[in-house]
């Protein structure tokens, strides 16, 4: 819409709103007794039609709403309101209303928010109806929302919606505008609250206790990434926003607290993407006397129960792909996977060779990268798109991993995994490094590389380490990306599409 025409558009509302304070009528309520919503009253009267005599009204309502659609013919009105639960059609009478209220329906615009009194009752056309006998105005509307046209196809008769919000970034920043005229956009954000709840009711279910840990930490850790920083006037020192809750769900574990999680919001100093926002959502959960083996199929039975539970079905679409939830999931080695790609044996491979490999695949950030980092990004690079199904990568490389427990019959590679679907990191997971001295030697090795330029490296942690020395049982741990999750199930193509409010460039 063109910048003139806007203008005049929020001139003419101002007008409006002084029009009705001058005819006394509050433009801004303070409540309204909602006896009924939409829907309700739609199923209302139809439960009731049948004893009805013909002609007759129905039962009483109060209902209230956006105002969507405004008709006027003369001495009387027809408008459609919409609240959460749909529309509902609203009839305006000159000679029920009087003068003054009728002609006050002229002050009232798109988007405008209405309560009504009435009662109902069918039109010729079969639309169940509210006959207005009074009417609020709940608040003003200064601003048009960007409604599209809605129209009936001729062949099937249904109604089609031509949007009229149709730039995704200003969908972005404007959410509440998006929200407002896109149902479907809102029913993604049902389904996703579905979505947690059926995780956390598994996980209760399974007898985990849901517990919080700190966002503001004094050390960053149970992650390889970049971290925000912050500055707590008070104590004088730096904080960070975590990266992850591993470790301080895993010092719970050592207090005794044998199965705990965590739905809570993570914050990692890398860039935006359709799979990644700076700003998170992630579920972990830690199991003692559990190893990677048993989460793998705790996994395949939480996604699977969430999916039949949210969705109605552990098959679901994904732009051009069908996903299948149903367990098991494959299997694929990641050094098995990789070595097939790169034709050759890794444990032969110089970092050398690997860095050589991954400038020719034009992959960036090398600088600093040790080994681990090089392997992961090779992976990420000649093997992650091909894993559309649900795959678990299983036993990655020490270098890699430090924070898990090295394989029982290999030392060089660790009990991890990584489940993939469509291309990307689902969850990960590892039998819990719980030897303090190994978890020690691993921090220092984390700590030669930041040394030497990686600054996506694990800090060394005194008091996890303490904590570990004060012994830990054996811990299988996940952590899964529920934002992620959320795109998959929903079969929206980017991050941005299931949360509310992403995080986007400066305007």
């Amino acid at each position: 819409m063109e910048e003139g025409v806007t203008s005049q558009l929020l001139r003419t509302r101002r007008e409006k709103l002084d029009a009705l304070r001058a005819a006394g009528i509050p433009p801004f309520a303070y409540g309204f007794g909602r006896s009924h919503s939409a829907a309700e009253a739609v199923a209302l009267f139809e439960g009731e039609e049948e004893k009805l005599a013909k002609g007759e009204k129905g039962s009483p309502v109060r209902v209230a709403g956006r105002v969507v659609s405004v008709r006027s013919h003369g001495k009387s009105s027809f408008a459609h309101i919409e609240d959460a639960s749909g529309k509902i059609q609203l009839y305006f009478r000159l000679n029920i209303l009087g003068d003054d209220r009728f002609e006050a329906l002229q002050l009232l615009d798109l988007s405008d928010w209405l309560g009504v009194s009435g009662h109902l009752f069918r039109t010729r056309t079969g639309e169940v109806t509210v006959e207005v006998e009074a009417w609020e105005l709940l608040a003003k509307s200064l601003r048009p929302l960007p409604m599209g046209k809605e129209e009936v196809d001729p062949e099937s008769g249904e109604r089609v919606v031509h949007s009229g919000f149709q730039d995704q970034q200003s969908r972005y920043r404007q959410r509440y505008a998006d929200l407002a005229v896109h149902p479907e956009v809102r029913e993604v954000f049902r389904t996703r609250t579905r979505i947690i709840q059926e995780l956390r009711r598994f996980l209760d279910g399974e007898g985990f206790l849901e517990v919080e840990t700190p966002i503001l930490q004094p050390i960053y850790g149970g992650a390889t990434a970049r971290p925000f920083v912050t500055r707590h006037n008070a104590l004088g020192t730096d904080l960070y926003l975590r990266i992850a809750d591993e470790l301080y769900l895993k010092r719970l574990i050592v207090g005794g607290l044998e199965r705990v999680y965590e739905i809570g919001k993570d914050f990692r100093n890398e860039g935006i993407g359709r799979f990644h926002n700076p700003e998170f959502t992630m579920l972990e959960f830690y199991q003692a006397f559990a190893d990677y083996e048993d989460m793998m199929e705790m996994v395949e039975r939480l996604l699977s129960q969430v999916a039949r539970a949210a969705m109605g079905t552990d098959v679901v679409p994904f732009g051009d792909e069908s996903i299948s939830f149903q367990p098991p999931f494959r299997r694929l080695s990641f050094v098995g996977a990789l070595e097939e790609k790169m034709g050759g044996n890794l444990s032969e491979t110089s970092d050398d060779e690997l860095r050589r490999r991954a400038e020719e695949l034009e992959i960036p950030d090398l600088d600093g990268a040790g080994r681990g980092k090089l392997l992961d990004k090779l992976f990420d690079a000649l093997v992650q798109d091909d894993l559309v199904e649900p795959t678990f990568v299983v036993d990655y490389p020490r270098e890699l991993s430090p924070l898990a427990k090295p394989k029982r019959d290999d030392e060089t590679l660790t009990e991890r995994f990584e489940l993939f679907v469509v291309g990307q990191e689902l969850a990960n997971a590892f039998s819990e490094l719980n030897d303090p001295l190994d978890q020690r030697s691993r921090f220092e090795d984390q700590a030669r590389l930041r040394e030497g330029g990686d600054d996506e490296t694990h800090p060394v942690d005194e008091d996890y380490l303490r904590a570990l020395e004060y012994g830990m049982p054996p811990t299988g741990g996940v952590g899964i990306g529920v934002d992620r999750l959320v795109m998959v199930l929903t079969n929206q193509p980017s991050i941005r599409d299931v949360v509310l409010f992403p995080i986007l460039r400066p305007e």
